[in-house]
C-alpha cells in the first residue's frame, strides 16, 4: 500500500474511532462535572477565598483518584449489565444491599435539597423568588426524563455539562501570572500558618465533594441503561478521564478566581462569593452566580437518578430512561416524589438548611469507605469480571485510596470531638 493510501486509511480509521467514542461518551463526563454540583462550588469558593491559591497542588491530586474510583464502575456496568445496588445485594446478600441502598437514598434526599438550596440562592441573585427557581428545575428535569429515551437524557445533560465550563473565561478575565499558578499547582505546601483544624476540615470537604458514593451507583447504572458492552469499555474509561479533567480544570478555575479576588474575606458560600464579586467585576459574579444554578441543576439531575435507578434494580421495577411513563410507573413516581420532596423542603419557612447542609457531609464521609470496599471486592471477583478484574496496579491503587479516606475520615472524627487538637 503506498504511502497516500496509508493516511487515507489512516484518516478513515481515525474518524471511525472518533465517532464511536462520540457514541459512546456520555456517563463518565456526566458524572464527573456534576460532581462539581451546588456543594462543590461552595466547597471552591471557599477554599479559595481562605487559602488563596495554596491548594491547587491538592486538587491535581483529587483528579486521578476519582478516575481510579469511577472507571471501576465502567468495567462492572458493562461486564455483568447490573447497576451497583443489584450489584451488591447479588454478591453480598439483603443485609448490606439494604444498609447501602438506605444509605444512598438518604444522602441522595438531603444532597437533592443542598443542590435545590443552591439553586434558589443562586437565582435570587437576580431577584427570581426561590418558589420560581424550584418550578423551573423542576420542568426541566421532568421534560428531561419522560422523553423516553436514554440518549435524549444525555444529550441534554451533555449540554448542562457545557455550561458548567462557564467559570472558564473568568480566570483569564483576572490574568493570574503563570508562574503562581504552576508554583502552586506543582509545588505541595499548605498556606501561611501551616495544618490547622479549619485548613484541615476543608481538606475533608474538597476530598468528600470529588468522590460521593451516589457517582458510584448513578455511572454503574449510566453504562447499563446506555447498553455498554465490554468491547466499550476502553472508550469508557477515556470517558471518564475526560470527565475527571474537565472536572478538576473547574475546581481550579473557581479557586484562582476566588482566591486571587477574595482572599482573606469571609465567604460562607457560593452565592455569598458572586454577590461580593459583583462590585469587583459584574461579568464574573454573574459567571458564578449562572455556573451555581446549573451545577445544582445538574447536581439534582443525576442524584435523583442514582435513586431511582437503585430502587429499581433492587425492586425488580422497570427501570430504564429508555421506558415511558406507563413502561415504568415506580421508576417515575419514586423520581417524582425525590423532586417534589426536596424542592418543598428548600421553601419551608423556617427549615434547617444549613443543618441539613452539614448532615450531608456526615452520612457522606461515613458511607463512602463502605461503598469504595464494596466496588473493590466486586471487581475482584474473578468469575464474574474474568479478565476485566482489578489489575495488581488497579488494587494497589484503590485500596490505598480506600485507606487514605477511612484514615482521613476518622481523623475528621477525631477532630472533630477535639477540635483544639490541630492548634
Amino acid at each position: 500500500m503506498d504511502f497516500p493510501s496509508r493516511v487515507y486509511y489512516g484518516y478513515r480509521r481515525a474518524l471511525k474511532a472518533l465517532g464511536l467514542f462520540f457514541a459512546i461518551a456520555g456517563p463518565g463526563i456526566i458524572v464527573m462535572v456534576a460532581d462539581n454540583d451546588a456543594g462543590g462550588i461552595t466547597t471552591y469558593t471557599t477554599t479559595g477565598a481562605q487559602t488563596g491559591l495554596h491548594l491547587l497542588w491538592f486538587l491535581i491530586l483529587l483528579g486521578p483518584v476519582a478516575y481510579f474510583v469511577q472507571e471501576m464502575t465502567v468495567r462492572l456496568g458493562a461486564v455483568t449489565k447490573r447497576g451497583h445496588a443489584e450489584a451488591i445485594f447479588d454478591s453480598f446478600g439483603a443485609f448490606w444491599g439494604w444498609f447501602s441502598l438506605l444509605d444512598l437514598v438518604v444522602t441522595d434526599w438531603l444532597t437533592m435539597i443542598t443542590e435545590f438550596i443552591g439553586m434558589t440562592a443562586a437565582l435570587s441573585i437576580f431577584h427570581v423568588p426561590a418558589w420560581v427557581t424550584v418550578l423551573i428545575a423542576w420542568a426541566i428535569m421532568g421534560a428531561m426524563i419522560t422523553s423516553g429515551r436514554y440518549w435524549t437524557w444525555e444529550k441534554a445533560a451533555l449540554v448542562f455539562c457545557v455550561i458548567n465550563l462557564i467559570y472558564v473565561p473568568a480566570a483569564f478575565m483576572i490574568h493570574p501570572t503563570v508562574h503562581e499558578v504552576l508554583y502552586n499547582s506543582l509545588v505541595p505546601h499548605f498556606p501561611p500558618g501551616g495544618l490547622t483544624n479549619d485548613l484541615f476540615f476543608l481538606l475533608m470537604a474538597n476530598i468528600g465533594t470529588t468522590i460521593a458514593p451516589w457517582m458510584l451507583f448513578f455511572q454503574q447504572s449510566s453504562v447499563v441503561d446506555k447498553g455498554m458492552q465490554e468491547k466499550d469499555i476502553a472508550f469508557g474509561k477515556l470517558d471518564t478521564a475526560i470527565g475527571a479533567l474537565l472536572t478538576v480544570v473547574v475546581a481550579m478555575v473557581l479557586i484562582v478566581v476566588t482566591g486571587k479576588l477574595l482572599y482573606g474575606v469571609q465567604v460562607d458560600d457560593a452565592a455569598a462569593a458572586a454577590v461580593k464579586l459583583m462590585p469587583i467585576s459584574r461579568y464574573i459574579g454573574t459567571f458564578v452566580a449562572v455556573g451555581l444554578f446549573d451545577a445544582g441543576l445538574l447536581g439534582a439531575i443525576c442524584i435523583s437518578l442514582a435513586s431511582s435507578w437503585a430502587f429499581g434494580e433492587v425492586f425488580g421495577w422497570a427501570h430504564s430512561l429508555n421506558n415511558n411513563v406507563r413502561e415504568a410507573p415506580w421508576f417515575y413516581a419514586y423520581y417524582a416524589f425525590d423532586l417534589l420532596l426536596a424542592g418543598t423542603v428548600v421553601l419551608i419557612p423556617g427549615a434547617p438548611l444549613v443543618l441539613i447542609t452539614l448532615f450531608v457531609q456526615v452520612i457522606a464521609t461515613t458511607l463512602l469507605p463502605a461503598a469504595l470496599v464494596f466496588l473493590i471486592l466486586l471487581l475482584n471477583d474473578e468469575k464474574t469480571m474474568g479478565p476485566y478484574k482489578n489489575t495488581l496496579f488497579e488494587n494497589a491503587a484503590n485500596i490505598g485510596i480506600t485507606v487514605l479516606i477511612i484514615v482521613l475520615s476518622t481523623a475528621y472524627g477525631v477532630t472533630t470531638l477535639f477540635p483544639n487538637l490541630l492548634k
